[in-house]
């Protein structure tokens, strides 16, 4: 075990408060649509700082979405191309297996829930 320098631990991951999900080419579609709820999709790369970040973070927001489904878009070209992602880390959300459009936010909690927010107000579509 690590410790910092007021001897706390360190190598402990705090417990996520929602459901997270890994998601690929093969899966993501047909789990996507038979899920019910908000899901968060967010497509990650190890290689980007951005992406880490997100990855750390988000798991411990109190965002108002039923689950985050992670993507690694360096493994996942089809369903990169799909959903036409063109940055790092890209989020998107799908309610009840349909599709509402991309985000485009900070990545903090209120942020964040007020552009899920936005997206579900908007028209859905199908998933890409």
């Amino acid at each position: 075990m690590n410790t910092d320098s007021m001897c706390r631990p360190s190598d402990i991951v705090p417990p996520s408060i929602v459901v997270e999900l890994e998601l690929t080419d093969f899966d993501a579609d047909q789990r996507l649509l038979a899920m019910s709820g908000v899901s968060l999709v967010i497509f990650t790369s190890v290689g980007c700082a951005s992406c880490r970040f997100a990855r750390e973070q988000l798991p411990t927001l109190d965002l108002a979405v039923d689950r985050l489904c992670w993507i690694d878009a360096g493994n996942n070209g089809g369903v990169v191309e799909r959903y036409q992602v063109f940055h790092l880390p890209a989020l998107f959300v799908v309610r009840d297996g349909e599709f509402f459009g991309a985000l485009k936010s900070r990545l903090t909690g209120t942020e964040l829930n007020r552009a899920v927010h936005q997206a579900l107000s908007r028209t859905a579509e199908e998933l890409p």
